[in-house]
Parts: C-alpha cells; structure tokens; sequence
C-alpha cells in the first residue's frame, strides 16, 4: 500500500500498533538473483541480496552493465529502492554503460530489520556493507548518491570511511535538530520524556519514534561530519529553490563547509523534484560524466 508523506514522496505504509517494524529473516548469504535482460542497452537487472554488519539481509537491484565501476543510489526517509528519483537516476546511469545498484536500507522495503526513525549511521554502515559486497567481486563503487535522509547518509559514510571519491548529496538536510517540529509536534521533547515514544500518523500509515531513535537524530551532527570529509572527495550537492521539507538555505550551508564542492540549485524544484525529474537527472549526469573524463576510464564509456 502506498501513501504520501508530508513531502509528497511515495511510501510504503505499515501498522502504528506493531511498531518499530521488523523485516521476516531470509536466509543469512549474499544471494543473486537475475530479473530481465535488455538487449537493446546490453544491461541486466538482477536482485541482489547482501548481508549487512547485523546479520539483515538487504535487497537491491543492480543495473548491470559489465563495468568495473558502479555507483550505488541509496533512498530517502520511509522510502525505498523504487522511488522515482533512484530508479530515474539508475537509468540514465545505465545508460551511460556504468552499473547502477539502488537498494532498500534495513527496516525499509523489501530489506530485513526494524524501521528507527533515526539510524543515520547505522544506514551509513548498511551502504558499507555494500561496498565492501562489491569490492570483494573487485568491482569499484566510485560513487555514492542519497536523497534526502539518503543524501545525509552518503555524506556521513564519506566522513567515516574515506574510500569513495565521488558523493552526490540530493537535497540532504544540513541541521538535523531542524524539521523535527512539523512531523513530531512543537512539544516532541516534554512528550518522549514523558513516555519514552511518539506515535506518528502519516496518511493511512505512521510509523513509532523513540526516545533513543530522536537522541540518535538530534546527536548526529552534520557540520563535524563534513569537515572530516576528504579534500579530495569531490561532493555535488543538488536541491531544489522551491523545497518545502529542507530548505535550499541547508544546500547552501553545506558548500560553504566541504572544501571540494560544486552546488547545483534546480529552480523551482520541490522536495521530490516532482515535474523536475529530467533536470535532476541531466545535472547528476553532468557530475557522472566529468567524472569519467577525469578517470579516462574506458568502462565509463
């Protein structure tokens, strides 16, 4: 069942009363399974399933082009692999003859876990994860994009682990103790203390927030982060002028902090780049492609 969040991004909807969520177990191995071939891209897509720090099982979808490189796409808030932006994104990369692999982080989709409303480096980890998957078939992961939350995530794994050369940041919020209020109430913080969780009604569905999940929002600090990102670690960040849900102030924060960056501004964009998607995905093209160039790496082209 789908719904619509106050940003107007599609989600998957569950139950309020048996919350947090907790994913079935599959069985613990990195598993790959193929979908469809398409002969006239040469590509294929196969589900992938890969372990994760945790012993959770998390399924992705690889756009398989043959090239060493890849770029792995991670989604947003309550979302999943298969909103519009990763798989508009995985695509156009395709297309390119570069692999693509968009996945659902623990709790989300179709992957194992319990769904945490905050757990921004824990999903860091669950994309380490994934890099690691590929780099022991000696596939190279030359960049990392996330949306929103996922922008966040992609940009605390660069801070932490060091080993990716290219990060596009889509919208990501800069002030994480900021855009609590408008989901949680203005007096979220006098009612977790007092019972320890807020119940969250979003549409048809909601979702549980514990005390221990926000403290793990509100302690992630995205300004320390990005200034243990890499020099050399070239960063995009892209955002929409007319996003309602982070606003364009939170992009422009992040260029003026992480040294090797470029800043695209989609105007009149919203949140999900909804009527916008073509500009979105030629300007994380634009990136992609002066990356190759950089590389001359011939499975770029």
């Amino acid at each position: 069942m789908i719904n619509e969040r106050s940003c107007g991004c599609p989600t998957l909807s569950f139950s309020t009363h048996a919350l947090p969520l907790r994913r079935p177990k599959f069985p613990a191995t990195n598993k790959v399974k193929k979908l469809r071939m398409d002969s006239s891209q040469g590509s294929t897509q196969q589900k992938i399933v890969i372990l994760n720090s945790h012993n959770e099982n998390l399924v992705g979808l690889l756009h398989e082009t043959g090239s060493t490189e890849i770029v792995v796409l991670c989604h947003g808030f309550r979302s999943n692999k298969n909103f519009e932006i990763m798989k508009n994104v995985a695509v156009a990369i395709e297309r390119e003859g570069i692999s693509a692999f968009r996945f659902d982080f623990s709790g989300n989709g179709e992957s194992e876990g319990s769904f945490y409303y905050g757990n921004y480096n824990y999903e860091a980890d669950d994309l380490h994860s994934v890099i690691q998957y590929f780099s022991n078939l000696n596939r190279v992961v030359t960049i990392i994009l996330g949306h929103s939350k996922g922008g966040d995530v992609v940009l605390l794994y660069a801070s932490k682990y060091h080993d990716i050369p290219n990060v596009i940041n889509l919208s990501g919020r800069y002030d994480l103790k900021k855009g609590i209020g408008e989901r949680l109430g203005e007096d979220f913080l006098e009612r977790i203390k007092q019972q320890g969780y807020i119940d969250v009604k979003d549409g048809d569905s909601g979702y549980r927030v514990t005390e221990e999940s926000l403290m793990d929002r509100l302690n992630t600090d995205m300004h320390e982060a990005c200034l243990k990102i890499d020099k050399e670690c070239r960063v995009l960040t892209v955002h929409g002028s007319g996003d309602e849900t982070v606003p364009v102030e939170d992009a422009k924060e992040f260029a003026k902090i992480i040294p090797n960056h470029e800043l695209q501004i989609v105007e009149g964009a919203d949140h999900c780049y909804t009527n916008y998607q073509s500009q979105l995905v030629l300007t994380v093209m634009e990136f992609i492609k002066s990356h190759c160039e950089e590389k001359n790496d011939k499975t770029c082209n």
